[in-house]
Order: C-alpha cells, then structure tokens, then sequence
C-alpha cells in the first residue's frame, strides 16, 4: 500500500529522549516508596502522559506529593535541555519523504513544551516540522484516543485511511488503529510483542522504514 501523508510519534522515534525520562522517573518512584526497573516502567508507562504515571503509580503505592506532575515535567525540561540526540536514521527517513513528495506531521502524548525542548535542539528537524507538530495534552485527545492522529491527518488534508503512523508504544498503536491507520512500530530493542500485538508493523531500523512505506 501506498500512503498520502505520514505521522510520527515524538519521543522516542524522532528523539531519544526515553531514557532520560525513566531514569528521572525512576529516581522519583523509588524516593516516593515505588521502585521499579527500567523495563517494569516501560511495560507500565511507555507512551502515556505524566499526569497517567502519577495516577497509576499512586495506585501501585507511590506516595506521590501533591503537585508533583508539575514538578516533574519542570525537572525533566531542564534535563532533556541538556542535550537530547535525534533516533539514529530519522532524518535520512524525513530526507526520503521530501524526495517522494510525502508530507508528514507529529503526534505526541508531550506537551508542545516539551517538543520545544527536545526538537528545538536540532534546528534543521524543527524547521522541516514547524507548524505540524501536534500535542496531544494540549489539544485534550492524549493517545490511546484516536483524536490527536485524526487531527494531524486534517492539517495534512489527508483521509485517515491513506496515513501511517509510527509509533514506539502500545498506547500509540492502540491510537492508530482506533483512528483507522495502518501503523509501523519501531522496537529498537527487544522484540516489539506489544505493538504487534496491537496490530502495528514492527521494524527495527530506521534504515528499513522507507521500504515499508512503499519509497
């Protein structure tokens, strides 16, 4: 199949910006009474907002304090600030959509903030994305919700069924098939069981992904 416009998740799948976000996390849960490793986290929270890591953690035994989303989020901007590298490969895939006449847009669970922070730093990728970046947290349609990938699709004038997306989290997944999109789920590690089993077409590289959009 062939596609008239392509969605990208943000973190991790145009920037690296998980690890340091679970290892913050992970220092928090443990000082509030929930220690968990860094796949426990992965398996818990990946792909969800803050505010849901709060609410699910509390219900695990997180003694969270009161505030603490906003606390955290002020935290993690300043430490993804500090230097947050772009996925191995994205921009080579973003060069193939330009020579194929392929738009594409972003649709994070991240606030636009957050997309600031992060995509700021590489001032070529902000530039090739301005004015599509689209934050689920903002709009108030965060993933599993198919809303916020149905309103990327708008601003493209692209009908959901001729979109992909792609996607490094069940929850993202779950989004694109809701919204009626084929989806392509990159595990850059491990086997990708999750997105599969959510429907998504799982790959490993982004050297492979342009093959699988049909460029």
């Amino acid at each position: 199949m062939t596609f008239d416009a392509i969605l990208f998740d943000c973190d991790g799948v145009l920037v690296d910006s998980e690890p340091m976000t679970f290892t913050l996390l992970g220092e928090d849960l443990a000082r509030f009474g929930l220690p968990l490793s860094h796949s426990e986290m992965e398996h818990l929270f990946i792909g969800g907002t803050i505010a849901g890591v709060g609410q699910r953690a509390t219900e695990l035994g997180a003694r969270l304090p009161e505030g603490w989303v906003a606390d955290f989020y002020e935290r993690l901007y300043a430490r993804l600030a500090l230097g947050t590298d772009l996925v191995p490969g994205i921009e080579a895939v973003l060069d193939r959509l330009d020579a194929a006449g392929l738009p594409y847009a972003v649709g994070s669970n991240g606030t636009g903030h957050k997309m600031q922070v992060t995509l700021g730093q590489h001032p070529g990728l902000w530039a090739r994305l301005e004015g599509r970046m689209f934050s689920g947290q903002d709009l108030g349609c965060p993933k599993p919700a198919p809303g916020l990938y149905l309103h990327a699709a708008a601003a493209l004038g692209a009908a959901p069924s001729r979109c992909a997306v792609i996607e490094d989290s069940a929850t993202g997944a779950r989004a694109a098939k809701a919204a009626g999109m084929a989806c392509f789920g990159y595990a850059a590690t491990g086997s990708g069981v999750a997105l599969a089993a959510e429907g998504a077409t799982v790959f490993s590289s982004m050297a492979d992904l342009p093959a699988l959009l049909g460029i």
